[in-house]
């Protein structure tokens, strides 16, 4: 094991990581310590958004602890958390929820990635930001990274309102951008996420739960495994077999599926927008 430091994602909350430097070896003894396997699963969430490439205080056991797994949103909390935020911020809460896109991917993706008209978003790219490397634009940590999502129905006029009123110019202007028109980082935007949970009621809840709303609403709505991880874009050393192009139209079933549950949710009566 390497001994180079690391950065340990202790606490995922907001689209942010509070970082607790250490060496490698220091890592993987915590996770045979108290608070170890909680350890392991957010260096295993730092693994999944691309920041590092392995998860050291992989220890066998370390994960297995019983703990309640974490929540995953019902779609009425999903939309309360997508009213409490910025309207610039509104269409992000919605994509990491329903399309179950991580937030790297989601500061990365340019306009060219979305095609209204077939509902799709293409992951090309994906931010990730160290102490040492600072923010770094790259693809996707694996193959299986580089997908495309077909969108739910519901989420398109909301899509198309945030790229006229919100989004950079031109094919690879940034479809999400921060406050001042820069690129959307994860530690200004946990501000953003710390003040809209207190105001949804919804304390504890972390911005990575959206894509585990998503993922957990494609699986009850019937996808195979590898329908699923297809739209998550997990990575395994199956990928070879796992990750082959799917049918198009069996990924917009389980858009339509989402897609209806959010439809049986009843809307304020002020509208999407807060107007």
């Amino acid at each position: 094991m390497a001994s180079g430091p690391i950065h340990m994602w202790a606490r995922v909350g907001g689209g942010s990581a509070e970082r607790a430097e250490g060496r490698s070896a220091g890592a993987a003894r915590a996770g045979s310590a108290p608070g170890g396997a909680e350890r392991s699963r957010g260096l295993n969430t730092a693994v999944d958004d691309g920041v590092i490439q392995r998860n050291p205080c992989r220890i066998k056991g370390a994960g297995t602890a019983s703990h309640a797994e974490r929540p995953f949103l019902t779609v009425p909390e999903v939309y309360r958390l997508a009213d409490a935020v910025p309207p610039h911020c509104r269409a992000l809460v919605l994509m990491a929820a329903f399309c179950a896109l991580r937030f790297g991917e989601l500061a990365a993706l340019e306009r060219r990635g979305i095609d209204l008209e077939a509902r799709t978003v293409a992951v090309r790219r994906s931010y990730s930001e160290t102490r040492t490397a600072g923010l770094v634009v790259k693809a996707p940590k694996s193959t299986a990274g580089v997908r495309t999502v077909a969108i739910p129905a519901s989420l398109i006029e909301e899509l198309a309102h945030h790229l006229a009123e919100y989004s950079g110019a031109g094919r690879t202007g940034l479809v999400f951008l921060g406050a001042r028109g820069g690129v959307l980082r994860r530690n200004n935007f946990r501000r953003i996420w710390l003040r809209a949970l207190v105001a949804s009621g919804l304390d504890g809840v972390r911005f990575h739960d959206l894509r585990h709303t998503g993922n957990t609403l494609a699986a009850t709505g019937g996808a195979t495994t590898r329908e699923l991880m297809h739209r998550m874009g997990h990575s395994s050393v199956r990928a070879a077999l796992i990750y082959q192009h799917l049918v198009n139209g069996r990924d917009h079933q389980i858009a339509d599926y989402v897609d209806g549950q959010i439809k049986r949710v009843k809307r304020p009566p002020h509208g999407p927008y807060g107007t």
